[in-house]
């Protein structure tokens, strides 16, 4: 869950602030401690703030749709606490010596919620639909080194690549990889997903609820709650009330002054380590931001830290392009690592726009709560140098629309982050990227780094590898980053079992009980 925010004073968000800190400085963890017996029987639900319409895994872009989609359908691999690839419907891979045969060996048994059995052919489905351009699937990208799937047996997939990648199993753990069955129509599946997850979808109310229940069919063990429904509650007092009361058992919150309102004695709130980042996405592909200079003095105008403390609520950390635990970023590392106003109008006189230019970008309601403000607060500091930012606030489903099409000059996102810099980034970056689109830029050097990236396993070339991607992205504004957010998963107090990811990744949400 996203959630908006109401506007508030800078003085009065300023002692709000220190105040949820205190108070949530205590509440990090990686799962809810054991409460009173458990209720088999329980409903468990979900506060969220915009109705996921996209219900086939390699669609999916949104927070929510990523929230819902993951208790229905399962990927190949998951993650462990560490975000590195384990086993789920098949064991870590044996992987050839030169590096360009992947084999799985689906776990015996599995099913999907409709009863059928999940086999390599559904694998294989899967994997080659992704590939295919036409579905113009999130999740191409961390195919680009396939060359082909066979399936064998029907326990066993075998994936030959064109080149060796090392990135290849980590995007195999996402839900905008999950398998579906190979038998049922892929527009039936838009209304009515048949997954291997925990849950089973039962029934949605646009704009207002979707109902899932127990699978019994999981392969993994029995789901904690016998059901599960996602409530859509755009209004964050709404979304208070509901879980001070009882009638929502969980949302979660980026905004630390809500997540401290909805403490109370029926409540607990864990802190998750995240590796999204917040940027504003510059499309070089646009006309008014072709020049790089143009970007540059956008970057250079910009205090990361100012979006942070005013927009975020201080809530979060000043960062670079690349998050990955391994490979982070140095966030000082760019031509302005601080606002630097007299740099910026020297980067406009390069351009030719001495005087400024007019810039617009778009927000969205509703996604998550800060982006209308950092919009705004982005719309005023570039104003210090004559850049007028006009802010086109939609919502979240137009927002989407435009991002996918890459009908934009600038957007405020969030973007969900990967232990691995290539599944973050080559959809994005790479001039055949799946969201090179929506990126507006690429170049023959981030290609070739790209790929030199995932030729090799060695963690200490693949940094220095990264470094230069980083390198190149900053240096060339393609994108200004901000910050990385920080979540508070505010549940209640009769949960047991949730176990705190990255991210407030809930894929393990199903190991959630009630009393």
């Amino acid at each position: 869950m996203k959630v908006n925010r109401f506007s508030r004073s800078a003085i009065v968000a300023g002692a709000a602030v220190a105040a949820a800190s205190m108070l949530l400085a205590g509440c990090t963890g990686t799962s809810s401690s054991p409460t009173a017996s458990a209720n088999p029987n329980a409903t468990l639900v979900f506060g969220i703030t915009a109705d996921p319409t996209q219900t086939i895994p390699w669609t999916i872009t949104s927070e929510q749709s990523v929230q819902v989609l993951q208790q229905v359908y399962s990927p190949l691999l998951t993650t462990d606490k560490n975000d590195a690839p384990v086993a789920n419907l098949a064991d870590l891979p044996k992987v050839s010596s030169d590096g360009l045969t992947y084999t799985f060996t689906l776990k015996s048994g599995l099913k999907f919620s409709n009863g059928s059995a999940l086999d390599s052919t559904d694998v294989k489905y899967t994997y080659e639909k992704i590939m295919d351009p036409a579905s113009k699937a999130s999740s191409r990208s961390y195919f680009a080194s396939v060359a082909s799937i066979d399936a064998p047996s029907p326990t066993s997939v075998v994936v030959h690549l064109k080149k060796p990648d090392a990135s290849f199993p980590s995007g195999l753990t996402a839900v905008n990889t999950g398998i579906v069955p190979s038998d049922v129509p892929l527009d039936s599946l838009q209304t009515n997903p048949v997954g291997s997850g925990p849950y089973k979808w039962v029934s949605r109310v646009a704009n207002e609820s979707i109902s899932l229940e127990r699978n019994t069919d999981f392969f993994a063990g029995k789901p904690g709650a016998a059901k599960l429904e996602f409530r859509i509650i755009p209004d964050e007092q709404s979304m208070v009330s509901a879980l001070k009361t009882g009638s929502v058992s969980i949302a979660v919150f980026d905004n630390p002054v809500t997540a401290k309102t909805a403490t109370s004695a029926k409540t607990k709130t864990e802190q998750a380590n995240s590796l999204q980042y917040h940027v504003l996405q510059l499309r070089a592909a646009s006309p008014v931001l072709a020049n790089v200079n143009s970007r540059l003095a956008i970057q250079c105008a910009i205090s990361r830290q100012d979006v942070i403390d005013t927009a975020a609520l201080g809530s979060g950390d000043v960062t670079g392009p690349i998050t990955s635990p391994q490979y982070r970023s140095d966030p000082n590392a760019q031509p302005c690592a601080k606002q630097d106003l007299n740099k910026a109008k020297d980067y406009l006189k390069k351009a030719g726009t001495p005087n400024g230019f007019t810039l617009n970008v778009m927000t969205s309601q509703g996604l998550y709560s800060t982006a209308v403000d950092e919009a705004q607060n982005v719309q005023a500091q570039l104003g210090k140098v004559g850049i007028k930012v006009n802010v086109q606030s939609l919502d979240s489903n137009a927002y989407v629309q435009k991002w996918l099409a890459g009908d934009f000059d600038a957007a405020i996102a969030q973007n969900s982050g990967s232990a691995d810099p290539n599944t973050m980034y080559a959809r994005y970056f790479t001039s055949t990227g799946t969201y090179n689109k929506v990126a507006g830029y690429s170049s023959p050097e981030l290609d070739k780094l790209f790929a030199d990236g995932i030729a090799t396993t060695d963690v200490a070339q693949r940094k220095s590898i990264y470094t230069d991607v980083t390198k190149q992205l900053v240096d060339n504004a393609a994108w200004v980053w901000l910050f990385t957010p920080k979540e508070y998963i505010v549940h209640s107090s009769g949960m047991s079992g949730l176990e705190t990811r990255y991210d407030a990744d809930m894929s393990q949400l199903w190991k959630a009980t009630l009393s």
